[in-house]
């Protein structure tokens, strides 16, 4: 069975987060990565100040709903190590971004193990993580809007790499 794994970079909002790993948990994926200065749960040995963990642990709480406790999750503050490690592992690293050269979600196949990338909600997915990454894939928009909030189009994702 194919591997799934969730990057999530520079995420501003401990809400999202939250909301990343309730989809990650209910969608069965393998593992979230928590990238760069996003938001992450109360970990063993945390470095941080104590008001600040339970501050972020209590926001990443309200959307995570205990998903926290139960999906598999690590921070890593540098995702280009991260990026070769999955590489190295196997993974073929799509990164979820409008660009150019993406492919369609619709028509996109995976072929091996993935490594999906979602990037910060107004900048998305800054362009030396692009030039490393295997991969690009965008969600067509029928709208007007040209993106979704970065919770909503992982999980579209996600969901669509998981039957694909």
């Amino acid at each position: 069975m194919r591997r799934l794994v969730l990057v999530a970079h520079d995420i501003r909002s401990a809400h999202n987060v939250g909301s990343l790993l309730r989809t990650a948990e209910g969608l069965g994926i393998d593992k979230v990565y928590l990238t760069g200065y996003s938001p992450y749960p109360a970990k063993k040995d945390d470095s941080r100040l104590p008001h600040v963990v339970s501050k972020l642990a209590r926001q990443i709480h309200k959307t995570a709903l205990g998903a926290e406790r139960s999906v598999k999750w690590d921070y890593a503050p540098d995702i280009k190590s991260l990026i070769a490690e999955l590489k190295a592992a196997g993974f073929t690293v799509a990164a979820l971004e409008q660009t150019p050269a993406a492919a369609d979600l619709r028509t996109y196949a995976a072929q091996n193990d993935i490594a999906l990338i979602v990037g910060n909600e107004v900048d998305g997915i800054p362009e030396d993580i692009l030039r490393i990454s295997d991969e690009a894939i965008a969600i067509p928009m029928a709208g007007r809007k040209e993106s979704f909030n970065v919770a909503v189009a992982a999980a579209i994702a996600l969901y669509h790499l998981q039957l694909s």
